[in-house]
Protein backbone atom coordinates (compact mmCIF):
# COMPACT_ATOMS: atom_id res chain seq x y z
CA UNK A 1 0.00 0.00 0.00
CA UNK A 2 1.46 3.38 -0.96
CA UNK A 3 1.63 6.42 1.35
CA UNK A 4 -1.33 8.16 -0.34
CA UNK A 5 -3.56 5.12 0.13
CA UNK A 6 -2.41 4.75 3.74
CA UNK A 7 -3.29 8.41 4.36
CA UNK A 8 -6.76 7.92 2.84
CA UNK A 9 -7.41 4.81 4.96
CA UNK A 10 -6.37 6.72 8.07
CA UNK A 11 -8.73 9.55 7.12
CA UNK A 12 -11.67 7.18 6.45
CA UNK A 13 -11.20 5.48 9.81
CA UNK A 14 -10.96 8.81 11.66
CA UNK A 15 -14.15 10.07 10.01
CA UNK A 16 -15.91 6.80 10.83
CA UNK A 17 -15.68 7.59 14.53
CA UNK A 18 -18.46 10.18 14.29
CA UNK A 19 -21.46 9.61 16.56
CA UNK A 20 -23.85 10.03 13.63
CA UNK A 21 -24.07 7.95 10.47
CA UNK A 22 -25.33 10.86 8.35
CA UNK A 23 -23.34 13.89 9.52
CA UNK A 24 -20.06 14.57 11.32
CA UNK A 25 -20.14 16.55 14.56
CA UNK A 26 -19.04 19.80 12.92
CA UNK A 27 -21.32 19.60 9.87
CA UNK A 28 -22.60 22.99 8.66
CA UNK A 29 -25.24 22.47 5.97
CA UNK A 30 -25.23 26.08 4.71
CA UNK A 31 -21.46 26.05 4.22
CA UNK A 32 -21.53 22.60 2.62
CA UNK A 33 -24.32 23.69 0.26
CA UNK A 34 -22.55 26.88 -0.80
CA UNK A 35 -19.37 24.95 -1.62
CA UNK A 36 -21.33 22.22 -3.41
CA UNK A 37 -23.10 24.86 -5.52
CA UNK A 38 -19.69 26.37 -6.37
CA UNK A 39 -18.53 22.88 -7.38
CA UNK A 40 -21.51 22.47 -9.70
CA UNK A 41 -20.87 25.86 -11.31
CA UNK A 42 -17.15 25.15 -11.75
CA UNK A 43 -17.77 21.69 -13.24
CA UNK A 44 -20.36 23.10 -15.65
CA UNK A 45 -17.91 25.81 -16.69
CA UNK A 46 -15.01 23.37 -17.02
CA UNK A 47 -17.05 21.03 -19.24
CA UNK A 48 -19.20 23.69 -20.97
CA UNK A 49 -22.37 21.86 -20.01
CA UNK A 50 -25.30 21.74 -17.65
CA UNK A 51 -24.83 18.80 -15.33
CA UNK A 52 -27.65 16.87 -13.73
CA UNK A 53 -27.52 17.63 -10.00
CA UNK A 54 -29.07 15.87 -7.02
CA UNK A 55 -29.25 18.28 -4.08
CA UNK A 56 -32.23 17.19 -2.00
CA UNK A 57 -30.59 14.24 -0.31
CA UNK A 58 -32.13 13.02 2.94
CA UNK A 59 -31.21 10.27 5.39
CA UNK A 60 -27.88 9.65 3.69
CA UNK A 61 -24.21 10.22 4.34
CA UNK A 62 -23.69 12.18 1.14
CA UNK A 63 -24.52 15.80 0.36
CA UNK A 64 -25.10 15.68 -3.36
CA UNK A 65 -24.41 14.11 -6.71
CA UNK A 66 -23.33 15.67 -10.01
CA UNK A 67 -23.61 13.88 -13.34
CA UNK A 68 -21.60 15.27 -16.25
CA UNK A 69 -23.23 14.23 -19.55
CA UNK A 70 -21.17 11.97 -21.80
CA UNK A 71 -21.52 14.48 -24.67
CA UNK A 72 -19.48 16.99 -22.64
CA UNK A 73 -16.61 14.59 -21.94
CA UNK A 74 -13.97 12.67 -23.86
CA UNK A 75 -14.74 9.61 -21.72
CA UNK A 76 -16.70 6.54 -22.80
CA UNK A 77 -19.63 7.24 -20.44
CA UNK A 78 -21.07 10.00 -18.29
CA UNK A 79 -19.11 10.90 -15.17
CA UNK A 80 -20.58 11.03 -11.67
CA UNK A 81 -19.21 13.00 -8.73
CA UNK A 82 -20.62 12.27 -5.27
CA UNK A 83 -19.79 14.56 -2.36
CA UNK A 84 -19.95 13.16 1.17
CA UNK A 85 -21.14 14.94 4.29
CA UNK A 86 -17.92 13.72 5.91
CA UNK A 87 -14.43 15.16 5.76
CA UNK A 88 -14.74 16.97 2.46
CA UNK A 89 -14.71 13.60 0.68
CA UNK A 90 -15.67 13.15 -2.95
CA UNK A 91 -15.67 10.17 -5.28
CA UNK A 92 -15.54 10.20 -9.08
CA UNK A 93 -17.14 7.32 -10.97
CA UNK A 94 -17.45 6.55 -14.64
CA UNK A 95 -21.14 5.99 -15.26
CA UNK A 96 -23.05 5.05 -12.14
CA UNK A 97 -21.09 3.78 -9.15
CA UNK A 98 -19.79 0.23 -9.73
CA UNK A 99 -20.54 0.38 -13.46
CA UNK A 100 -16.89 -0.33 -14.26
CA UNK A 101 -14.06 -2.04 -12.42
CA UNK A 102 -10.71 -0.36 -11.76
CA UNK A 103 -9.13 -1.63 -15.00
CA UNK A 104 -12.08 -0.60 -17.19
CA UNK A 105 -12.22 2.81 -15.57
CA UNK A 106 -8.50 3.18 -16.21
CA UNK A 107 -8.93 3.06 -19.96
CA UNK A 108 -12.51 4.36 -20.39
CA UNK A 109 -12.27 7.45 -18.14
CA UNK A 110 -10.35 10.05 -20.13
CA UNK A 111 -7.26 11.17 -18.22
CA UNK A 112 -7.85 14.84 -19.07
CA UNK A 113 -11.48 14.62 -17.87
CA UNK A 114 -10.26 13.09 -14.62
CA UNK A 115 -7.56 15.75 -14.18
CA UNK A 116 -10.03 18.59 -14.76
CA UNK A 117 -12.48 17.19 -12.22
CA UNK A 118 -9.73 16.56 -9.66
CA UNK A 119 -8.46 20.11 -10.20
CA UNK A 120 -11.87 21.59 -9.47
CA UNK A 121 -12.39 19.32 -6.45
CA UNK A 122 -8.99 20.03 -4.91
CA UNK A 123 -9.36 23.75 -5.63
CA UNK A 124 -12.46 23.74 -3.44
CA UNK A 125 -10.81 21.67 -0.70
CA UNK A 126 -12.37 18.28 -1.47
CA UNK A 127 -10.38 15.07 -1.04
CA UNK A 128 -10.94 12.53 -3.80
CA UNK A 129 -11.31 8.92 -2.70
CA UNK A 130 -10.61 6.46 -5.54
CA UNK A 131 -13.75 4.48 -6.31
CA UNK A 132 -12.02 1.09 -6.01
CA UNK A 133 -10.84 2.00 -2.51
CA UNK A 134 -14.35 3.13 -1.50
CA UNK A 135 -15.79 -0.27 -2.50
CA UNK A 136 -13.61 -2.13 0.00
CA UNK A 137 -15.59 -4.06 2.62
CA UNK A 138 -16.74 -1.86 5.48
CA UNK A 139 -15.05 -2.92 8.70
CA UNK A 140 -15.43 0.32 10.65
CA UNK A 141 -16.46 1.02 14.21
CA UNK A 142 -20.07 2.02 13.65
CA UNK A 143 -22.80 -0.57 13.87
CA UNK A 144 -23.92 -0.14 10.28
CA UNK A 145 -23.32 -3.60 8.98
CA UNK A 146 -26.96 -4.13 8.05
CA UNK A 147 -26.84 -0.94 5.95
CA UNK A 148 -23.20 -0.44 5.00
CA UNK A 149 -21.31 -3.29 3.40
CA UNK A 150 -18.62 -1.06 1.86
CA UNK A 151 -16.87 2.21 2.67
CA UNK A 152 -18.76 3.64 -0.30
CA UNK A 153 -22.01 2.83 1.49
CA UNK A 154 -20.70 4.44 4.67
CA UNK A 155 -19.68 7.81 3.20
CA UNK A 156 -21.32 8.15 -0.21
CA UNK A 157 -24.67 6.37 0.04
CA UNK A 158 -25.76 5.13 3.46
CA UNK A 159 -29.45 5.59 4.20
Amino acid sequence: MNADQQHLWTLLRELDESDDAEFPRDYDHATARARFNRLVADIDEQFACTSTVERDVQEASYHGRITIPVAATASADFITIIVSNFGDLAVITLGNPMSYDKEETGYLLDLNDHRRINGVLSGLGYITIPEHLAWANYDGVMNLRSHATSWFDRFFFWT
